[in-house]
């Protein structure tokens, strides 16, 4: 695939060819071919061109000439005329207090209700809300440097290793070599190649991984866990000489420090929410523990499995029932809570969540009578949020036009129709015998159906047998369509092969 580059143009050659190397860098460089430059091209000019970049060089396939400078046409005269001193824009300076019609301050305001008496049913927390983590963002400072010490000619392998690894390497060379079979050029010899790929893997994952374990240890205290740990599992793969391990252990540490912090503000804001009686809130925190497998403390298990408890009772609205077995599902004190009332009508989306969690909360399955047994996979399956109209619009437009299908002419789908009733035929009919001849042309003929023009069928179909079957060729051939009966000669031109593969079989 082409991608577009700027580039230099630095010398051109008796043959006619041209020599380029990327703008305002050294690399990457190559030459071209001299006709594909414009007219007027001179050394020194910066110009966009099209390069397919491949493991074995860059080949420049066009060349865009530099576009000129623009010169606006859309602008407008503005033409003034003299103005008097009584026409000049005054200024009046406003003092403060004057601003805004003298309202004053915004709490002054009439009508305004304190905070304190919002309304709200319970209290929350005063503490402010913790900065979302970091994601990981590497430099590319170790595999810039590998590139450096790789030669010319092995830089777009290194490259290609660096990025998608031996997989992204192979799958280069197939799409390689099947752009050359289609071109009509020989493929290329992809042992060489791969050998190359395989003496760099290692220096390219380890220079991958020293840029990855930099930048951890540059936001090790706002850092994601899930990334952190990721470069700590990868180090212990990748790590081979003193410094690398040395940075493993260091990072290993920080993480062992980081759970450990984490671990104690994840407790904190637990009981927090259960305090604060903030039920779907606990659940879901309690569902993602900092240590995978640490129990919660017996104390704040009982009154959070307690308030869950509370939370489901019958004169709870189903929709807020719902979002609570939702994220009472996962966590680990589902198998402690029971319900303190059922809804005494529940509604089809209430039961179609039960059924949904009915795996993980089969005691309150139980109480609405729903058996994990029997509800079928797919009722377990996460239902997907509804769509736009704009989507639903563009499906119903999809499958119009997939049910509309190509049109073909009335000629083609009567020989279309009589091949396929032949067809089966050939193959159902038993021993030859002297029967299967008239029976490709009773489904051919318009005899039974009351479409006009029967005589061209007649004329072109030889005479039946005194034994006729209309039972067994009714069952045995396609119902007749509604459609237009097909022309004289359609009908002849498709009898005829139908007739010969009948005399063919006798």
């Amino acid at each position: 695939m082409g991608r577009r580059i700027e580039v230099e143009l630095t010398s051109s050659r008796d043959d006619g060819s041209w020599t380029w190397r990327a703008a305002g860098a050294r690399q990457p460089k190559g030459d071209l071919d001299g006709s594909l430059l414009y007219e007027g091209a001179k050394i020194g000019d910066v110009v966009r061109v099209e390069a397919d970049f491949h493991l074995d060089g860059i080949e420049v396939v066009e060349v865009f000439a530099p576009k000129g400078k623009k010169e606006r046409t859309d602008l407008l005269e503005l033409k003034t005329r003299p103005l008097r001193d009584d026409e000049l824009v005054t200024t009046q300076r406003v003092g403060r207090g004057d601003r805004r019609g003298g309202r004053g301050r915004r709490g002054d305001r009439p009508g305004r209700r304190d905070q304190g008496d919002s309304g709200r049913k319970r209290p929350r927390s005063a503490a402010p809300p913790r900065p979302k983590p970091k994601r990981l963002r590497p430099r590319r400072v170790h595999r810039d440097a590998l590139l450096a010490t790789v030669t010319e000619e092995h830089r777009p392998i290194v490259e290609q290793v660096v990025r998608d690894g031996m997989p992204g390497v192979r799958a280069a060379i197939e799409r390689q070599n099947s752009e050359a079979k289609q071109a009509g050029k020989p493929e290329i010899d992809a042992a060489p190649i791969l050998a190359i790929a395989e003496q760099h893997l290692n220096q390219a994952r380890l220079a991958e991984w020293r840029d990855r374990a930099d930048a951890a240890l540059a936001d090790a205290a706002e850092l994601d866990l899930r990334d952190l740990r990721s470069v700590v599992v990868v180090g212990g793969d990748v790590a081979r000489d003193d410094e690398s391990r040395g940075i493993a252990d260091q990072l290993k540490q920080v993480l062992d420090e980081r759970m450990e912090s984490d671990h104690s503000q994840w407790l904190a804001d637990l009981r927090a929410s259960v305090l604060e009686g903030r039920v779907v809130r606990a659940l879901r925190l309690s569902s993602r523990p900092v240590k995978a497998g640490a129990p919660l403390p017996t104390e704040l298990a009982s009154e959070l499995a307690q308030q869950a408890s509370k939370a489901l009772a019958a004169d709870v609205e189903q929709s807020r029932w719902a979002t609570v077995l939702d994220a009472l599902a996962f966590s680990p004190v589902r198998g402690a809570v029971t319900p303190v009332g059922v809804p005494a009508e529940p509604k089809e989306e209430l039961l179609g969540e039960v059924r949904r969690l009915s795996d993980r909360l089969p005691a309150i399955a139980g109480l609405f009578g729903i058996d994990p047994a029997d509800v079928p996979k797919s009722a377990k399956r996460r239902r997907r949020p509804s769509r736009g109209k704009s989507d639903k619009k563009r499906e119903g437009a999809k499958g119009r036009k997939s049910e509309s299908g190509p049109k073909r002419s009335p000629k083609r789908e009567a020989s279309a129709e009589t091949a396929a009733a032949a067809k089966p035929e050939a193959e159902t009919s038993p021993a030859p015998t002297p029967e299967p001849a008239p029976e490709p042309e009773a489904e051919t003929s318009p005899a039974p159906t009351p479409e006009p023009a029967p005589e061209p069928e007649a004329e072109t179909s030889p005479a039946p047998t005194p034994e006729p079957a209309p039972e067994p060729e009714a069952e045995t051939s396609p119902a007749p369509t509604p459609e237009p009966a097909p022309e004289p000669g359609v009908a002849a031109e498709s009898a005829k092969p139908i007739v010969t593969a009948g005399d063919e079989q006798e």
